[in-house]
């Protein structure tokens, strides 16, 4: 087995970590306040020790080779282990320091729980920046945690990953609506559905966040040996209501949700025949984070935003 380089320390794995993110020495140089012929200097070191380019010339700029890629997470993870364990952990002031809370969530969450989120954190710390994410089909959600992109990721799973930190916020008892007008509808009360019905309805449901996976709300009927027919599939779930006005489908979801745009819709909200279980809401996040100081007090926030919520129902 080879002996480690003398000479490889933790500035210089930041600067391999930096050049493979901004893929630019200048950029690297400005981010680290040093002159670019020293960040030179330490790509050549890179590469000798390495015996790899790292970066080379692609159509838009530099790229990096597929040995730099591979060395990308665990330079990434020799700086965050080398951080826990020399950098002291200090209380954060929210009011005077600023950060960057990321944070990806569906758009069929209740519809000012989000809003109340946004204005706490705020008030709170003033500074900071708030990204809201989609979370869609696509969005490998597991891997930004952990990878550092997201902060925070905030839905309903019927079973959320065993390795991620969790924290329950709030139910929502499940319900379906329709247009007020349309022939079903008029003819049948708000607890008269049958079963029958329900499974026959056409339905419109959100795409899945994995692709390939099944819904809570389907998950649930097939463990009951049961499917409903659904109709159309959107990944437009804050569209849904309208799709509603101009159609004979049938939505399944929050009661919070739906009542919401009852105040402006004509929809018509009824008792499902079948005995789902409330949806419930989570926040999730990776063990990276579960200690940090800024990262505890933007869970705080959030469970702050969740409690208010359940309290004005």
């Amino acid at each position: 087995m080879s002996a480690l380089p003398q000479h490889l320390d933790i500035h210089l794995i930041r600067i391999l970590y930096l050049l493979l993110v901004e893929k630019n020495v200048s950029r690297v140089a400005l981010k680290l306040n040093q002159p670019q012929p020293s960040i030179s200097a330490s790509l050549r070191k890179l590469r000798e020790l390495t015996g790899d380019p790292l970066l080379v010339r692609g159509a838009r700029g530099m790229v990096p080779t597929q040995h730099g890629e591979s060395l990308l997470k665990p330079a990434k993870r020799i700086l965050d282990e080398t951080e826990n364990l020399f950098v002291k952990k200090t209380p954060f002031a929210p009011q005077e320091e600023a950060r960057t809370f990321n944070i990806a969530a569906p758009d069929y969450l209740d519809s000012q729980f989000l809003p109340s989120v946004v204005a706490l954190l705020r008030r709170g710390s003033p500074k900071s920046r708030v990204v809201i994410h989609s979370l869609g089909p696509g969005v490998d959600y597991v891997r930004m945690l952990s990878d550092g992109d997201m902060d925070l990721v905030i839905a309903n799973w019927d079973e959320p990953p065993q390795h991620l930190h969790i924290s329950k916020l709030f139910e929502d008892p499940i319900v379906c609506a329709m247009h007020a007008t349309s022939p079903y509808a008029k003819r049948t009360a708000e607890d008269a559905m049958t079963l029958h019905e329900y499974l026959t309805l056409p339905h419109v449901a959100p795409s899945q966040m994995v692709q390939g996976s099944v819904g809570v709300i389907d998950a649930f009927l097939e463990r009951q040996g049961l499917q409903r027919n659904v109709a159309v599939e959107s990944a437009y779930f804050g569209l849904i209501p309208y799709m509603l006005m101009q159609s004979d489908l049938v939505l399944t979801t929050g009661r919070q949700f739906v009542q919401f745009y009852e105040k402006t819709l004509p929809l018509k909200i009824f008792t499902i025949p079948v005995k789902f279980p409330p949806m419930r809401f989570y926040q999730l996040w990776h063990e990276r984070v579960h200690q940090s100081p800024e990262h505890k007090w933007l869970r705080d926030q959030v469970t702050t935003a969740a409690k208010a919520l359940q309290k004005n129902r």
